[in-house]
């Protein structure tokens, strides 16, 4: 199988990342037109304001070219991605990272490990998202963070038409120039116009047991990162 399917089954999802790894990074830089690497990623890093003494997961890491860029700024970085293909990838490019190979819905990690759990333009691909919401809160420490990057509803409707018309149109067209799978990206803008818009995400994990969510849009609503916190215990 090559690409999965609105159901979502682990196995077909890990499969067809399996099968774009190779050329996964250098497919989403053409068709984000590079706002990916100069706008989205910058700012999500600057939301989970790494440092050294933070420990984070980088959640559905991939290759690890988001791990990279935490890891710079001295904080302890695991990189976990149920892709065992995107993380061959990646320990090859990046042999230097912690990567090890886990589900979101079951997390490999003990409570209470990390002080950051991020995640990007991945938990739209989980079949169960408030159960993946609350595995990072289960691993996250009190009073700790999540950071979630993911696509998003353009706010102004005229807007919205025209994106949705170009990632069911363009995007799979550009991946049949560039992507060693680009039935996978088919699936990857048919998951993008089901998913949910900012304001019940944002209720989603808050149902989880997070709190002070909140989130920002960026590009006119073309993606968006939500944050969120851990309760501290006994508040």
């Amino acid at each position: 199988m090559t690409r999965a399917d609105l159901t979502k089954q682990p196995h077909d999802v890990a499969a067809m990342f399996d099968n774009v790894a190779e050329g996964y990074d250098r497919t989403n830089a053409v068709a984000t037109m590079g706002l990916e690497k100069l706008y989205w990623r910058p700012a999500t890093l600057a939301e989970i304001a790494p440092r050294k003494g933070l420990k984070i997961l980088d959640l559905a890491a991939g290759t690890g070219a988001s791990s990279v860029n935490l890891r710079e700024s001295g904080a302890e970085v695991v990189s976990c991605d149920f892709s065992v293909g995107m993380l061959t990838v990646g320990k090859r490019r990046h042999p230097e990272l912690d990567l090890i190979a886990g589900d979101a819905l079951r997390l490999p990690f003990a409570d209470e490990s990390f002080d950051v759990v991020t995640i990007s333009w991945a938990l739209r691909n989980v079949n169960d998202v408030p159960l993946a919401l609350r595995e990072m809160l289960r691993v996250t420490r009190p009073g700790g963070r999540l950071v979630v990057l993911e696509q998003s509803h353009p706010t102004w409707k005229p807007f919205r038409v025209v994106y949705l018309e170009y990632m069911m149109r363009a995007v799979p067209a550009v991946a049949k120039v560039v992507s060693t799978n680009p039935e996978a990206y088919e699936y990857l803008a048919e998951s993008t116009r089901a998913w949910l818009p900012q304001e019940p995400l944002a209720r989603a994990i808050e149902d989880a047991g997070w709190s002070r969510v909140q989130w920002r849009n960026l590009t006119g609503g073309l993606v968006a990162i939500h944050r969120a916190v851990r309760p501290q215990l006994g508040k």
